[in-house]
């Protein structure tokens, strides 16, 4: 299997010889498909209780075919090779696709946790085989101690290990505990994959010179929006 994803141009290409085939999460993302139309199987999935009634769809692809994945504006494509037994929980969201004889399982999380994040559940993958995940910028890994916390945004963490302690917390006095968003604090052992796009949407503004009064100026004057740049 050959995966191209050009960065930042906003979309991947895989291409898939005679013997192999990938499950896709985000059916829809695929916007373009070379091969046989018979080599292309649609199936429902079972995420756990919580998503039975949503009915998320998989699409499996056979090879030899080539397909494009159109990616949201601003993401990126990592490939990742997953061992026989790994112990990482990912955001599902984040997974685009995984190979063909991949196992995974569902963990549901506590109410309290999806309660503040809006995450349901967590997927754990087990290869051997190949992880297409979806992130905002790119992806790094960071090592957990068992004793020294980790804080992680918490829209930043993409997997984490499953024997970690995690618990939703934020760090710091309170000026800065009052002013950041909620943080994943993580302790253990093993690696967290985290996605780096910057989630301070003030911080983009700043760095564009597109401040507040120049916002308001354009909504406000007469074509505001031809005359301030």
């Amino acid at each position: 299997m050959i995966v191209t994803a050009p960065s930042p141009i906003g979309h991947a290409r895989v291409s898939l010889e005679a013997d192999e085939a990938v499950h896709v999460l985000h059916s829809k993302s695929i916007i373009a498909y070379q091969g046989s139309p018979r080599n292309r199987e649609d199936r429902f999935m079972d995420l756990g209780g919580a998503y039975r009634k949503k009915k998320w769809i998989r699409s499996r692809l056979q090879g030899p075919s080539m397909f494009v994945l159109g990616l949201p504006a601003g993401f990126s494509l990592e490939v990742l090779d997953i061992p026989e037994r790994s112990s990482l929980l990912f955001d599902f969201r984040h997974v685009a696709f995984f190979t063909d004889g991949m196992t995974f399982k569902s963990k549901i999380l506590k109410w309290k946790t999806v309660w503040i994040t809006r995450e349901w559940v967590r997927m754990q993958f087990n290869g051997p085989g190949k992880l297409g995940i979806l992130t905002v910028g790119g992806m790094t890994s960071v090592q957990l101690d068992p004793v020294q916390p980790l804080f992680v945004d918490r829209t930043a963490l993409i997997a984490y290990p499953e024997d970690a302690s995690i618990r939703l917390s934020v760090y710091g006095n309170s000026l800065a505990s009052q002013h950041m968003n909620v943080q994943w604090e993580i302790r253990g052992s093993g690696a967290v994959l985290i996605q780096t796009g910057s989630p301070d949407k003030q911080l983009e503004d700043k760095l564009t010179d597109d401040g507040f009064i120049k916002r308001l100026l354009r909504e406000i004057l007469p074509f505001g929006s031809v005359y301030i740049k």
